[in-house]
């Protein structure tokens, strides 16, 4: 069993997806605002204390937020949303997530993603998701000791979870239960909390909103013994 900064270095060295690595590559410098600066372009590891109690599952680094930072949800409008949320809540040390080395550290809260390269329209196949199922199923074995609650945003991460929390030996119930927001399952001493993704379109049309998903972190929080 490695550790989770082992399995984060061996994460960062991933090329096990053809179409991702061309693509992670492949938009460096493709944008105006960012033109002229270095690019992480790997996978992202997973960012949080190993002793969290609450893990995020999101869906994939955007191409020039995590992509370009290195840091899950950091650097674009999603992250700047979840932050701001975190922060309200008591998880985060700061409202904004600009890049590493910016002093934001999370309390007892790990982000965690499904896919680990950003892929062309945010859109990863299942193919692609399977491949990187490997590296989320090692990252929860390592936080099982502590860990309470996840909160997943959107039905894609949701969907990725089940198959890996049931292999894991959780009592994932069948059928499988449907994404929705605000949805609660209780799965031994693990209770996992959907929430929707909080991407730029969902917020633009009000689909979710800042106390939408305050809501459900406080939720999450109430669970762990840390509320």
């Amino acid at each position: 069993m490695r550790s989770l900064e082992e399995l984060d270095a061996a994460v960062a060295e991933c090329r096990a997806c053809p179409r991702l690595v061309t693509w992670r590559e492949g938009v460096v410098g493709t944008k105006a605002a960012f033109r002229g600066e270095e690019y992480w372009a790997r996978p992202v590891p997973g960012f949080g204390p190993p002793d969290a109690s609450i893990a995020v599952v999101g869906l994939a680094p955007s191409a020039h937020g995590a992509n370009r930072t290195g840091r899950m949800f950091t650097g674009d409008p999603s992250g700047d949303f979840l932050f701001r949320v975190l922060h309200e809540v008591g998880l985060a040390s700061q409202p904004t997530s600009e890049r590493l080395g910016d002093g934001l550290e999370l309390y007892r809260t790990r982000l965690v993603s499904p896919v680990r390269c950003a892929p062309p329209d945010n859109k990863p196949t299942p193919a692609e998701r399977d491949t990187c199922r490997p590296w989320l199923a090692e990252e929860l074995t390592l936080l099982r000791p502590t860990l309470r609650a996840i909160v997943v945003l959107g039905a894609f991460g949701w969907q990725a979870l089940l198959p890996v929390l049931a292999a894991a030996g959780w009592p994932v119930p069948r059928p499988r239960p449907a994404f929705a927001h605000g949805a609660v399952v209780e799965l031994g001493d693990l209770r996992l909390f959907g929430c929707y993704h909080v991407s730029p379109r969902n917020v633009q049309t009000r689909l979710v909103t800042h106390a939408m998903v305050a809501d459900v972190f406080r939720a999450a929080t109430s669970v762990t013994g840390h509320d």
